[in-house]
């Protein structure tokens, strides 16, 4: 076991005010009560991490790797271990909200981009908290498993939490990292999946990863001959004209805002209103959701489509270009060279 007093040192890639990525070594005192120390196999690419390009901080929080070292007082991990981390960092594990495994909600929550900045998955390594770690199940690869941690979780999360049934119709707008992995999990949930996408372009794929139903909407005023929506998963960086789809969703129905907008939500209130529809907002899981995902995935053999880069200044550059430009095919994923 690792001493407290025993420091570490490791590689970081981070934001920069221009914007360009920078390789940073990060010094620590030692691991903390709680902490693992990962060796980082795989960081896979989020949108999220675009909004932190321009800072000084260590980008990337979904990431697989092995552990190398352990901190005082583990319990269940071990050296060795494949394991993988998300966008939540630790809570206070005695609010309301924790012990009722809601510590997504914890007032002391920590989250990527609002703490320890000097660590991220696009890194060498990352010390952890053991209880945000999970232990990747065998036929999941580490490459796999970092894709599923923030995407994976955000998609998964609407099936578990709000109780969607295999009978519903589930409604994905568009097929980037995050909306692939929700017509995957959503097919396998035994739900009719019901895609809409601005072009022709990516039909085979959706079929393919299993929708029932795949609309074009670019151009299109009106839906006409679509049955009533249960569940809408928007997926899409930008937000989607409401006014669009509010004619389409069942009564009551729910829609699910998953990606990040800095602008307001404006909904056509009189559609809303009269046919009971609700919005729900939804953010990472709960860990217990994490470790259902994870067995779901598994279990169904649900496998993300990746595109690899190297897990260095440039490939990191490359991965996020792609990404902006809409040309990554589904899940950007960084390589470590070890």
């Amino acid at each position: 076991m690792a001493s407290a007093s025993k420091g570490i040192s490791f590689v970081t890639y981070n934001g920069s005010p221009t914007r360009r990525i920078i390789k940073v070594n990060t010094q620590r005192d030692g691991l903390r009560e709680g902490e693992v120390l990962i060796r980082i196999t795989h960081s896979s690419l989020c949108g999220t991490d675009e909004h932190y390009l321009g800072k000084d901080m260590c980008l990337g929080h979904e990431g697989a790797g092995v552990i190398v070292e352990l901190g005082p007082g583990i319990q269940h991990l071990k050296v060795d271990d494949n394991v993988a981390f998300g966008y939540q960092r630790s809570c206070c594990g005695t609010c309301s909200h924790c012990l009722q495994s809601l510590e997504i909600f914890c007032p002391s929550r920590r989250f990527y981009g609002f703490s320890e900045p000097d660590i991220g998955s696009m890194a060498s390594h990352i010390p952890f908290q053991e209880s945000f770690t999970y232990k990747i199940p065998p036929g999941i690869s580490n490459g796999e498993a970092s894709a599923l941690m923030c995407g994976g979780a955000t998609v998964f999360n609407v099936l578990d939490m709000f109780s969607v049934k295999p009978t519903d119709r589930v409604g994905v707008v568009g097929i980037g990292g995050l909306g692939h992995l929700a017509i995957l999990f959503a097919s396998k949930w035994g739900c009719e999946v019901v895609v809409f996408s601005s072009s022709e372009e990516k039909r085979e794929d959706a079929m393919r990863f299993g929708a029932t139903e795949f609309h074009v909407t670019k151009g299109v005023g009106e839906f006409k001959n679509i049955d009533p929506i249960d569940h809408l998963l928007v997926t899409t960086s930008q937000q989607i004209p409401w006014g669009l789809y509010l004619p389409i969703m069942a009564s009551p129905g729910t829609i699910y805002p998953l990606t990040l907008s800095e602008q307001d939500l404006q909904i056509p209130y009189q559609a809303f209103l009269f046919n009971g529809i609700r919005i729900q907002a939804s953010i990472v899981a709960p860990r217990v959701i994490y470790k259902r995902m994870l067995k779901f995935a598994a279990f169904h053999n649900i496998a993300p489509i990746l595109q690899f880069y190297p897990l260095d200044e440039a490939g990191i550059e490359e991965a996020m270009a792609d990404l902006r430009l809409g040309k990554t095919r589904y899940r950007g994923v960084l390589c470590a060279k070890h």
